[in-house]
């Protein structure tokens, strides 16, 4: 059997520790199993007690009749590695550890998990400090979780994988309340083996699964996570995270409760792009994206006919819609037709979006009229209907209309309960409807089908890399000064500007003479970064001035920093149609490309995209980059803007390649690099690099 096969349809299951008391957590998992009707052999371990359930109960591990497929270890923590190595000794496929105590309870429990993990050998892991797994699909209950206690579980085609028990049994109890079904429930937790990433990669096979949600706390292996995200997207399923530690509180709450680092936010954001996953920018969003993709219907366009029978909840639900990008125009002159032929009367609005019908008291066979009509009108990519007051009285009057009106197929249709009325959504859920409460609910849904049907439409496999170019001779360690750091810039295919490195008035009068008729003057030293804020930059000047300005300079640079300087720049005075800056820093996700407005107030205007380097032998992609660009707010300043120069975007682009592949060349020796302003000329004359700084490790580091 496979390790899928173990985890999921598990012929045989030993729980160790269980308890005869039902009441205890220990005494779930039996119980749980048995009430949703799992069919294969459960062998309860126990040396107190004869019978759990009905079932015999086994005094130790090496009494039970068959090594398990999967072992559910309810013990202490200390207890727990002794079952483990016993379970792993007779051949036991995978291990549940619920116990807690691990690497969330600092240096002690990170050494018992590492422990936890030497005493498993070959055999895997699920946690520890997890609530288990549930399989909807084939009824099986590996988990503790009370949210097992409710009555029927729907299963879906929605996989869920939590870094948190407890989440795991919110979202469960959440859904079956909206009539959402699961394939699969996974609480990965601590992570001592199997992890966000391995689940991943298995569901993307899993044909049960048609949409993986991810409630993600940290990222253990960002290579990994990424390989399994592209594989989910070439196998057609939508990925949908929501990532908790967005605040600094939250990050400290994350970490403190698995034992594990998270990494800067806005990496996430990249790294989730670059895999082409939806982000849930709430809690609520983890299960309502999820609901509208798990139907299956792409949303090829952004027009959106809103049905309804009443008037403020339509313009409402109009408002949010908008906000969120889509477009709802009004029937044309063919489809407005249509439908008031089908009703007597003219109390019907049909030449304005929402389409208020006020059907007659929503006689059903009328209702599924309109309803063909709108899924047939070529005027609409997609179709709102909101469930009024009715849904209340009749629940399931919308819910069937529906239901026989969308066939299999054909563009996605969503409901919007209007009233508090759970039982709608609930029957509407049962239906294969996503409905929802809160118009902008509907909004970011309907947000995360267009962004499935964009990605899918460009799901790929990174780009190779190219030849690997020769790190510079003798690289020292430490922040490189500026002339040394765009030296390395231009090596990888960064051109910076004509400039002298000089160290008195003389050679700066010499210099000036050849570059100007104006120049910079500047600053050369790696003890500083910020040289404007030294009074280290000057510019305009000319043969006559700049001498005399280097004098000044090394006067206030020894006044403010107390070391008199010996070096200094002067540069040719460059421009550009835009000052961009370009970075690369490292974090715990890997190594992200900032990109954005520069110069003296990027730190002000804070437009900037980050672009998360893949990992070795792949490539940036020139389409990537340019997607960044057109996703900045100051992007028209490159295009044109107000009779401006259009800017040679092909330039900067390669620019941007070269600058990742320089960070990939150096790995582990490169800190963090920075230019700041890239000039980016009018079409057809390229950039310029007008400053920089790179940090570099020391070089026993191997690149």
């Amino acid at each position: 059997m496979s390790l899928w096969q173990r985890l999921m349809t598990p012929r045989s299951v030993a729980v160790i520790g269980a308890s005869a008391d039902p009441a205890k957590t220990s005494g779930r998992p039996v119980r749980y199993l048995l009430k949703h009707g799992y069919g294969g052999r459960i062998y309860p371990v126990n040396p107190r007690v004869a019978e759990i359930e009905g079932l015999r109960c086994y005094p130790d591990i090496a009494a039970l009749p068959e090594a398990p497929d999967v072992a559910l270890v309810l013990l202490g923590a200390e207890r727990t590695q002794q079952a483990v190595r016993e379970l792993a000794a007779r051949g036991t496929g995978a291990a549940i550890v619920l116990a807690s105590g691990y690497a969330e309870a600092g240096k002690q429990g990170e050494r018992r998990q590492r422990e936890l993990r030497e005493a498993a050998g070959a055999m895997r892991i699920l946690g520890p400090n997890t609530i288990g797994l549930v399989n909807l699909t084939d009824r099986i209950t590996l988990s503790a979780s009370g949210a097992l206690d409710a009555g029927e579980l729907l299963a879906g085609s929605i996989g869920l994988v939590s870094q948190s028990g407890g989440i795991l049994g919110a979202l469960l109890s959440r859904a079956t309340a909206r009539g959402i079904g699961f394939s699969r429930l996974i609480s990965t937790s601590n992570e001592v083996d199997l992890d966000l990433a391995d689940f991943v990669d298995m569901l993307a096979d899993d044909p049960a699964t048609r949409v993986i949600a991810l409630y993600v706390e940290s990222i253990r292996d960002p290579a990994a996570f990424r390989r399994a995200a592209q594989k989910a997207a070439r196998a057609g399923k939508p990925v949908v995270a929501f990532k908790i530690g967005r605040s600094e509180s939250g990050a400290r709450a994350a970490a403190s409760h698995t034992g594990a680092l998270a990494g800067a936010d806005r990496v996430y954001d990249a790294l989730f792009a670059q895999a082409g996953i939806l982000r849930a920018q709430t809690f609520s969003d983890l299960l309502d994206m999820p609901a509208a993709l798990a139907t299956g219907r792409p949303l090829t366009g952004s027009r959106v006919a809103v049905l309804t029978s009443t008037g403020g909840a339509g313009t409402l639900l109009a408002d949010s819609l908008g906000l969120a990008g889509f477009e709802l125009p009004a029937p044309t002159t063919d489809t407005a037709a249509a439908l008031r032929a089908l009703q007597d009367g003219d109390h019907a609005v049909l030449d304005r979006n929402p389409i208020d019908v006020t059907l007659a008291g929503l006689q059903p066979d009328l209702l599924r009229r309109v309803l063909r009509v709108l899924l047939d009108s070529p005027d609409y990519d997609a179709l709102v209907v909101i469930v009024g007051s009715s849904g209340v009285a009749r629940p399931e009057l919308m819910a069937e209309a529906l239901r026989d009106s969308i066939g299999e197929g054909g563009k996605p249709v969503l409901a919007y309960v209007s009233p508090h009325a759970p039982a709608a959504a609930e029957v509407l859920g049962r239906f294969g409807i996503a409905a929802f409460h809160a118009p902008e609910s509907l909004g970011a849904a309907m947000a995360a089908l267009r962004h499935a049907h964009e990605m899918a439409a460009r799901a790929r496999d990174e780009a190779p890399g190219r030849p690997p170019r020769a790190l510079p001779a003798d690289l020292p360690s430490g922040t490189l000064d500026e002339a040394r750091s765009k030296a390395l810039f231009a090596h990888y295919g960064v051109p910076g500007v004509r400039e002298r490195i000089v160290h008195d008035a003389g050679q700066a009068r010499a210099a000036a003479a050849e570059l100007g008729p104006r120049v910079a003057l500047k600053l050369l030293s790696a003890r500083i970064t910020h040289k404007t804020e030294m009074g280290g930059v000057r510019l305009g000047e000319t043969v006559d001035s700049v001498g005399a300005s280097l004098d000044e300079m090394r006067q206030a640079v020894r006044s403010q920093a107390g070391f008199e300087p010996d070096a200094f720049l002067v540069q040719e005075m460059a421009s550009g149609v835009a000052e961009l800056i370009l970075g690369v820093r490292r974090d715990a996700l890997g190594t992200a490309l900032l990109i954005g407005m520069g110069g003296v107030v990027a730190e002000l205007v804070r437009d900037t995209a980050l672009l998360l380097l893949p990992e070795a032998g792949a490539a940036l992609r020139a389409e990537q980059v340019r997607e960044a660009l057109h996703g900045l707010k100051t992007w028209p300043l490159l295009d044109g803007y107000r009779g401006r120069p259009p800017a040679d975007v092909d330039a900067l682009v390669e620019a941007v390649l070269a600058f990742a592949e320089m960070a990939q060349a150096l790995g582990p020796r490169l800190v963090e690099a920075e230019i700041n302003p890239l000039f980016v000329r009018a079409r057809g004359q390229g950039v310029l690099a007008a400053d920089g700084v790179a940090v570099l490790a020391d070089s026993d580091i191997a690149p």
